[in-house]
């Protein structure tokens, strides 16, 4: 599971490389005019909450700081998925989860594993958003697998065979 998020962290790094700096804040019509930034924005802080959680035993993704550096600033954001990715691997341990719903606040336990693969799961529907805004900006080709869930890929090779 570390291998495998660490890989869509850094295949999402490479890619926001390719792209054209001005591509990263425009807003997409495809995408209810939010941008790729604040898509990746999304993506980053949710991994920044769930490591900043790890030491205190509590995650609220609902707590996240929204940082417009993350959504404007290209080279922020692929600095900071890059450092994400090389510290993803942390011994499995209860945690906390906070969340807020209709005015009322949820608290239940959870544990690292499964939030990393909440938020592995969670990047790759992102990425999927990603891949639209992408294919309407750009001629970049991107790879098959990005945006599509490892079990899609998987159903995928056996109805090839």
């Amino acid at each position: 599971m570390f291998e495998t998020t660490k890989n869509v962290l850094l295949e999402l790094r490479d890619i926001l490389l390719e792209l054209p700096y001005e591509i990263y804040t425009e807003p997409c019509q495809l995408l209810s005019d939010a941008s790729i930034g604040q898509h990746t924005r999304h993506v980053v802080e949710m991994y920044l909450v769930l490591l900043n959680g790890y030491q205190s035993g509590h995650v609220s993704y609902d707590d996240r700081p929204r940082n417009k550096k993350i959504e404007e600033n290209v080279t922020y954001a692929v600095k900071l998925l890059h450092k994400i990715a090389h510290n993803l691997q942390q011994a499995d341990k209860k945690l906390l989860l906070t969340h807020q719903l209709n005015g009322d606040k949820y608290t239940i336990p959870t544990s690292y594993n499964r939030e990393l693969m909440y938020n592995l799961e969670h990047t790759i529907h992102h990425e999927a958003l990603l891949r639209v805004a992408i294919a309407d900006f750009t001629t970049i080709v991107l790879p098959t697998s990005f945006g599509v869930a490892p079990s899609t890929l998987k159903f995928r090779d056996q109805c090839a065979q």
